[in-house]
């Protein structure tokens, strides 16, 4: 279980966001320790690959949650782009090879 502390200690808010710590704290603790822990990954991996994160701790928790919440959407790559992309037809990246049709060969991933 990730404590509140350990989410505020990742986000490192600054300036006027740090007012924001009550408000946090009870946004956190709203959720199931489960979803704080999907939470937290989900912000620890989005900081490590450099992408955006709200610097108000709030919509970072919220937004993270939010998305996490929501049904994972199917992607489709043809085997064409996928060959372009990665120079393999080897599964990558949570991508795995299909034939819904009989006839084509695509690739899917969840996400």
């Amino acid at each position: 279980m990730i404590s509140f502390q350990g989410i505020w200690a990742l986000l490192k808010p600054q300036g006027e966001y740090k007012r924001r710590y009550w408000a946090c704290d009870r946004l956190w603790t709203s959720y199931a320790s489960e979803m704080q822990q999907r939470i937290y990954d989900a912000v620890r991996e989005a900081q490590q690959r450099g992408d955006p994160i709200s610097p108000n701790p709030y919509f970072a928790i919220e937004d993270t949650a939010l998305r996490l919440q929501r049904k994972p959407r199917m992607q489709k790559l043809s085997y064409a782009d996928y060959y372009a992309r990665y120079h393999t037809t080897e599964p990558r990246d949570g991508w795995q090879m299909a034939n819904p049709t009989g006839q084509k060969v695509i690739y899917v991933r969840n996400g």
